[in-house]
């Protein structure tokens, strides 16, 4: 993803207004891996700017996707997610607490079967790998240790 100041010029170049709000949302994209999702995003530029309003942080995030700056992301965790990287690769997504990560893994020789194939021109494909983090693995093995000490 681009810098903020870089964020702005471009904002500007669009004809789009460029407001402390949308700078605040550009710098906590930047560099940002957790594939934050628009509610995070309002809650952390909230705490800065009380003023800040969720419809101002959505648009910001979906005139970033339009663009291409940003991606974003249904992966089922029950938020949209937004990835600062744009550049090809595929997701893990804990299925207890939604954290997700990158992940480059070469899947070059991956194919539809030929009936799949028929009629239908491949451009991309996206692999989203679930489980369970090791956070939320820890929780649920200390959870059923504390359980069975109480028993």
């Amino acid at each position: 993803m681009r810098s903020p100041d870089e964020l702005t010029e471009l904002f500007r170049k669009q004809g789009l207004r460029v407001t402390p709000q949308r700078q605040r949302i550009f710098g906590l994209l930047e560099g940002n891996d957790r594939h934050p999702t628009a509610e995070w995003v309002y809650q952390e530029a909230r705490s800065e700017m009380p003023t800040i309003s969720l419809k101002t942080v959505y648009q910001t995030l979906n005139d970033l996707a339009t663009m291409g700056e940003i991606q974003a992301l249904d992966l089922g965790t029950g938020s949209a997610r937004f990835d600062p990287n744009v550049g090809h690769h595929h997701h893990l997504v804990c299925d207890r607490c939604g954290r997700t990560q990158d992940v480059n893994v070469d899947v070059s020789g991956l194919e539809l079967g030929r009936r799949e194939r028929q009629h239908f021109s491949v451009t991309s494909a996206e692999i989203v790998f679930r489980g369970v983090c090791g956070s939320c693995s820890r929780q649920a093995t200390t959870t059923k240790t504390e359980g069975k000490a109480h028993a």
